[in-house]
């Protein structure tokens, strides 16, 4: 793990998320904390990476979401290399979906 990632102001971050008891507080924490911009982009990421988890291909992505090859790319790393964080919540919302 790298260093940032072990910073007790770190740990207060990750802590808050996890206190979030809903959608609603986490969408309203989340628009306090970020940019706009910044929700884009995490929001489209979350959408690359469940696109990617149904197996659809680069370009079929690139026309739904408007992602560059680059997002796409990096998206599908963390996927096959990366911490599991989308491995582990992937599940968890197509659960949701059923």
């Amino acid at each position: 793990m790298s260093k940032f990632l072990n910073k007790p102001s770190s740990d207060t971050l990750y802590r808050a998320i996890v206190a979030l008891q809903n959608e609603d507080e986490c969408r309203k924490f989340l628009q306090d904390l970020c940019t706009v911009s910044e929700l884009k982009a995490m929001e489209q990421r979350m959408e690359v990476a469940m696109l990617l988890d149904d197996g659809l291909i680069y370009s079929e992505i690139l026309e739904r979401t408007g992602a560059s090859s680059a997002t796409i790319s990096r998206v599908n790393r963390c996927l096959h290399y990366g911490a599991d964080g989308y491995r582990t919540i992937i599940p968890r919302l197509k659960g949701d979906k059923k």
